[in-house]
């Protein structure tokens, strides 16, 4: 047998035997999770892990490359199904946006503004394309690294330019869904960057957050946090 299947069937083994009795009936005929969570599509970013979640039915997890809150239809930016099925559907009255330090999405979107062609094939350049407004636009924001040109100067750390980028690309995901109808008055949404490389801080693992409800400013965050979790707030803008 494939070593490959193998090693997800002795998994689920595993994960069947430590399933307590129990634990499946109250989402068999439903389910209401509490947040909607959009992750970037990447193997070091475990969803659930990253909350310490164990519980089927507390977090409706969607995931695609940049973390991206949208989609294409016909030229058009609409909301993402997979956000908008929890909030419509599941009653969920809360969104976590989460892009991740060394992020390889927007890198690529970087690439492609700098000249470089969008990674094939085309699921994967869709995706890359969708955010090269958004670097566009953050290269030219005052808050990031680059030059007036677009492109970091010389003495600039490239791969901080990148981590303000993602951090930027949470900004705009945040903000596209405050603004979008589709979303109805009171959902909460937050904005996080996954740290897994100590660029944000020395807790490696930790989600930052950096927008909440499209306030960006660390010590406004901190107020509205109680004194335990103002640690988890930073930005790198």
């Amino acid at each position: 047998m494939d070593e490959h299947l193998a090693a997800l069937l002795d998994g689920n083994d595993e994960h069947v035997e430590q399933v307590p009795d129990g634990t499946f009936e109250v989402v068999q005929d439903g389910q209401a999770p509490d947040v909607v969570s959009v992750c970037c599509s990447d193997s070091r970013v475990s969803q659930e892990g990253m909350w310490s979640v164990d519980t089927p039915g507390a977090h409706f997890t969607a995931s695609n490359i940049g973390n991206q809150v949208w989609d294409a239809d016909v030229g058009e930016r609409i909301v993402n199904g997979s956000v908008l099925y929890p909030i419509h559907h599941c009653g969920t009255e809360a969104v976590a946006v989460v892009g991740h330090t060394g992020c390889g999405a927007v890198t690529a979107a970087y690439d492609v503004v700098r000249g470089e062609p969008a990674p094939r094939p085309l699921g994967v350049s869709k995706f890359v394309e969708l955010l090269v407004p958004v670097v566009e636009d953050g290269l030219e924001d005052d808050r990031t690294d680059a030059a007036a040109d677009g492109t970091p100067a010389d003495d600039i750390d490239e791969e901080n330019v990148r981590d303000q980028l993602v951090e930027y690309n949470v900004y705009a995901q945040v903000d596209f869904l405050r603004d979008a109808p589709e979303i109805p008055d009171g959902v909460a949404v937050y904005g996080f960057v996954y740290d897994f490389h100590g660029t944000y801080g020395d807790d490696l693992g930790r989600t930052y957050l950096v927008s909440l409800d499209g306030e960006t400013e660390p010590s406004a965050i901190q107020e509205s946090l109680p004194d335990a979790h103002r640690d988890a707030v930073a930005s790198l803008l």
